[in-house]
């Protein structure tokens, strides 16, 4: 099936999980939505995160995407039932990845840094529950982060002094993995790298949201089989065209501004 795979996200972030589903996936065309104007999600409540997930989800099925990827882990946690039960398209959702760094741990401590959004969700604590019988689940809220990152300022000295004071106390507890509770947070990894100790595993869902992908579009017969067909990579924005032109490193992908 031709149609595109559509994504969204409360801007950038989401640009980490597309460029692992286009590396998995390169017969597939894709339609990503950045909803900067709104970002971050985090910090609105429930009923906005839900009305905002209603609108760039309607957008997306208005160019006949074929499954929608909800490439944001605050809409996931607050919307995606609600997504999955009103309308007739797979969803992939995005969850911090708590399952592999409880299998990774030595040390028994997890750092889990997200937004307010994710960690104050009833399917973050469901999941962590569930998974971290004992281990010690260190949880802080990236204040600040996504929109030091929406403004392209990820190498700035603001950011690399919020990251050093949420993970102090992290690094402090002794955790050997730290999990990336956003998909904005992937572009702070070089910097992280710099920041945390060698023994420290960062850990995002982004490989493992791809491969979801593709078992989802195999399962309801969606992949696309024709060889020949063209390949397209569009990318709506209602924030800054060039920021975002930044975010995916290369000219060749049609960016456009749209008021949504």
């Amino acid at each position: 099936m031709k149609n595109s795979i559509g994504v969204f996200d409360s801007g950038l972030g989401g640009t980490s999980i597309w460029k692992e589903i286009k590396t998995l996936l390169p017969q597939e065309s894709t339609l990503y939505l950045a909803d900067s104007q709104n970002a971050p999600y985090g910090n609105k409540s429930k009923d906005e995160i839900l009305k905002l997930s209603i609108k760039n989800t309607e957008l997306l099925l208005s160019k006949q995407c074929k499954l929608i990827v909800v490439a944001c882990n605050t809409a996931t946690t607050n919307a995606i039932q609600y997504l999955r039960e009103n309308y007739n398209v797979p969803f992939i959702g995005i969850e911090p990845a708590i399952k592999p760094a409880v299998l990774k741990t030595k040390t028994k401590k997890v750092g889990v840094l997200a937004t307010k959004g994710t960690l104050s969700s009833a399917l973050f604590h469901n999941t962590s529950k569930l998974y971290t019988e004992g281990i010690e689940i260190i949880e802080k809220e990236g204040k600040g982060l996504v929109e030091l990152i929406e403004a392209g300022q990820v190498t700035s000295s603001k950011m690399r002094t919020l990251l050093q004071s949420y993970l102090q106390p992290m690094l402090a507890a002794n955790i050997d993995c730290l999990v990336l509770g956003c998909t904005h947070y992937p572009y702070l990894v070089p910097l992280l790298k710099e920041l945390l100790p060698k023994h420290i595993n960062i850990i995002d869902s982004g490989t493992a949201v791809a491969k979801q992908t593709r078992n989802i579009l195999k399962t309801n017969d969606l992949l696309n089989q024709e060889t020949d067909s063209l390949v397209r990579h569009k990318f709506y924005t209602n924030g800054d065209t060039i920021i975002l032109k930044d975010f995916l490193g290369l000219g060749q992908y049609e960016v456009s501004k749209l008021n949504f």
